[in-house]
């Protein structure tokens, strides 16, 4: 094989220096409906007017563009998350704060995702909402398609959801509205970020 890694002269350091903030991901995950993508674009909002450098992955968006040739098999699940997470930690590497938003089911990924980053540049947020709720809301009529035998596979139906067991923040939505759990997150967030 002839690839070499080339070494870069500006650091990740610097670009840290240079931007003012420490770069994280914040990985948003739980089951389809649970509010993953109006949490997260809620926090890039508030994040952005505080003057913080962020951009915001969400599962949706990169299937129009970067993931556009994997389907919903469970290679092409996987692969769904390897190449998310790659650019998630590129992203960081460049000194922004990712924030992604997927469904992430399996344990195994969202710790793969942990490992390719620093210790403390990834943060897990549970979307708790309970699978009753997610159905009631079916925001995109999955749920629907689901039970009228149309989709298979589909994860906290007939595919698992593995919970995370210590997420770095913990959002329960049935009784509590997004803006709530967005504060919840910036008074978690902040102080990490802005200790730069």
């Amino acid at each position: 094989m002839s690839i070499y890694r080339h070494e870069h002269k500006v650091s990740k350091a610097q670009r840290i220096q240079l931007l003012g903030q420490k770069p994280l991901i914040i990985w948003l995950t739980g089951l389809s409906g649970s509010g993953k993508s109006t949490l997260a674009g809620l926090l890039e909002e508030k994040l952005f007017a505080a003057g913080i450098k962020t951009y915001l992955l969400d599962g949706d968006n990169v299937r129009f563009g970067l993931n556009k040739d994997l389907g919903f098999s469970e290679g092409d699940r996987k692969e769904n998350m390897r190449r998310i997470a790659e650019v998630a930690k590129l992203m960081v590497d460049a000194g922004l704060v990712v924030i992604t938003a997927f469904i992430s089911p399996f344990k195994i990924e969202r710790e793969l995702v942990r490992r390719l980053v620093e210790q403390d540049e990834f943060i897990e947020v549970f979307v708790d909402t309970p699978l009753e709720i997610c159905e009631q809301r079916d925001p995109k009529g999955l749920y629907q398609k689901v039970r009228a035998g149309e989709l298979q596979h589909f994860t906290g139906i007939d595919s698992p959801y593995e919970e995370p067991v210590n997420p770095e923040i913990l959002c329960k939505t049935e009784n509590r509205s997004p803006e709530e759990c967005v504060i919840q997150m910036l008074d978690f967030l902040l102080p990490r970020i802005q200790s730069v």
